[in-house]
């Protein structure tokens, strides 16, 4: 198993979340209100002069099913390239 972190724009929230659950996606904790500074978009730390605020997504996902993820990861940022979407493959050691 992996584990994914995916960061992206609070206005994409449900298309995002649509998508995952598209892809098998059934399972994932989510942060909301992460405030962001990053490489491809500007700040989003909650204040007047650099609004919005982002969410955050951990999934569980098992080996199988990363490639499917994967693409419809890379297809939403292709789709919308503001939502500020970054994704990450973290190696899962355990769950208990």
């Amino acid at each position: 198993m992996k584990m994914f972190l995916i960061i992206y724009g609070e206005a994409a929230d449900e298309y995002v979340i649509s998508a995952l659950k598209e892809a098998g996606v059934r399972a994932y904790t989510k942060m909301v209100e992460a405030r962001v500074e990053g490489t491809e978009t500007e700040p989003k730390l909650g204040t007047h002069f650099w609004p919005g605020k982002n969410n955050v997504l951990f999934m569980a996902v098992a080996d199988e099913e990363i490639p499917k993820i994967c693409e419809r990861i890379r297809e939403i940022k292709q789709d919308h390239p503001r939502a500020g979407v970054r994704s990450f493959l973290l190696p899962m050691e355990e769950s208990v």
